[in-house]
């Protein structure tokens, strides 16, 4: 007991210090997504293999994969303790539309009781989070109370197109008791919740393609088929007016959740009111019938268009029959959904729907499976404790409607269990303009970790 009391006292001395190093990771653009900024996801790389070094990490990688790379950190020689493998990913969203920002996106700056900056809360926050518990370990504790790994990738953001190749190329690297995903949210600072499950992702780019080139649309409309038309109506045609979607069996494999999940899930405090706020006042909430709002962005699957391009898009009118149209889509899955009968599903929709007077071309960009973890297991009961000691009352337990590819991987390849302990609060705006990081939230999540990291070390006596 007597460790932890001086790892608290060292965390809450050391506040300052953990700020400004979170603040010099955050002014790192490390979007992944956009080719300008390879530079800057490997200074990120760099930055963090750093901060594990002074951490005292035995040993320090940074793995390249045929993207952007890992980094990669271990210590190995606590004897008797499990073994905790911490996920995290160092890349960031695209700041766009920068004009909605109120500061500058990568210059972090707090107002109020919060730290502005994209990737303050998805998830540098997190990564720094841990760092500083164990740092605080180190330096005031009777060093790591457990084995350490950490893995840190850089392609979370755009659906980890690499990672299932190294996680199956680094079997024995990665091997350990237990996996602990920092890139999580505890819901609310009053009410917190640790997220036992995740829905799946299937991400997607379709194009339709017409005339070779742009056509004059006083000369040609009415005699060619448009493009950009027929791709509308093959996008609400995935829909009926209910929300629910038409593609062919995409419901087959969907359980629905038990009556006292159901409970669980609409004792939230989240209700309709906090959600619309949170979404930046739309006229109104909508979704699938028979369903509360929680229960669509947690429980149920979902289709959405994330991106738009067709002809002329600039200032001004310019009168063309594109040449071709283009939708990025996104799905989320739930259990039993997979993502490559997701896919079949979809090309069957537009098999018997798309005219032969255009052509189309499907890319699958990105894919994870839905997951769901055991409440009971050690890391959970570890975490479920480790909340209760800092915030004072007892998490309740939640799904999250976003996807973490890691997680299903570890589960699907290695079979190991994770537990997600992140700080992110539903209001942070992440992936949105001003997202921000509750400072209060943040520091009391270090002290988590710190409790968490204990907890489980302690299980194994």
């Amino acid at each position: 007991m007597t460790a932890i009391r001086d790892v608290v006292r060292y965390i809450h001395a050391h506040k300052k210090k953990s700020l400004e190093r979170l603040v010099d990771l955050c002014e790192i653009p490390s979007i992944s997504t956009l080719p300008d900024h390879v530079s800057d996801m490997r200074k990120a790389a760099e930055w963090l293999a750093n901060e594990m070094q002074s951490l005292g990490m035995e040993s320090m990688q940074i793995i390249p994969t045929d993207g952007h790379p890992v980094v990669y950190g271990d210590y190995l020689n606590v004897e008797d303790r499990p073994t905790v493998l911490i996920y995290g990913h160092y890349d960031v969203q695209p700041a766009d539309p920068i004009g909605e920002w109120s500061s500058s996106p990568f210059v972090p700056t707090i107002r109020g009781d919060n730290l502005y900056a994209r990737g303050a809360s998805d998830m540098k926050g997190q990564i720094m989070g841990v760092f500083s518990a164990l740092e605080a370990w180190k330096n005031a504790g009777d060093g790591f109370p457990l084995n350490i790994k950490i893995i840190l990738e850089g392609e979370e953001e755009i659906g980890s197109p690499n990672l299932a190749g190294f996680v199956e190329n680094n079997r024995d690297l990665l091997s350990c008791d237990l996996c602990m995903n920092a890139d999580s949210s505890i819901g609310s600072v009053d009410h917190p919740a640790i997220v036992y499950g995740l829905r799946g992702l299937a991400y997607y780019e379709l194009w339709v393609y017409g005339p070779e080139t742009d056509l004059h649309s006083g000369m040609f409309g009415g005699a060619v088929h448009n493009p950009a038309i027929v791709l509308c109506k093959l996008i609400a045609g995935m829909h009926e007016a209910d929300n629910t979607i038409t593609l062919p069996l995409f419901y087959e494999n969907v359980e629905d959740i038990s009556e006292v999940e159901r409970l669980e899930i609409n004792k939230l405090p989240c209700d309709d009111q906090e959600l619309l706020s949170s979404t930046g006042n739309p006229p109104a909430l909508f979704g699938e019938f028979g369903y509360s709002s929680m229960e669509r962005i947690s429980v149920r699957p979902s289709l959405d268009v994330n991106g738009l391009y067709a002809g002329f898009i600039g200032s001004g009118s310019k009168t063309v029959i594109p040449s071709k149209a283009m939708v990025k889509l996104s799905m989320r899955l739930v259990p039993h959904q997979k993502p490559a009968e997701i896919s079949d599903s979809l090309r069957k929709y537009l098999s018997d729907n798309a005219p032969d007077t255009v052509r189309w071309e499907l890319k699958e960009l990105a894919h994870a499976s839905p997951v769901v973890v055991n409440r009971e297991s050690i890391g959970v009961r570890a975490a479920v404790d480790a909340i209760e000691s800092v915030f004072g009352v007892q998490p309740r337990f939640m799904r999250s409607g976003g996807t973490v590819p890691v997680v299903g991987m570890l589960s699907d390849m290695l079979e190991i269990e994770t537990v997600m302990l992140g700080f992110a609060l539903n209001d942070d705006g992440i992936h949105g303009p001003n997202e921000k990081l509750h400072l209060e939230t943040f520091h009391n999540g270090i002290e988590s970790y710190a409790h968490f990291f204990n907890n489980l070390a302690k299980s194994s006596n």
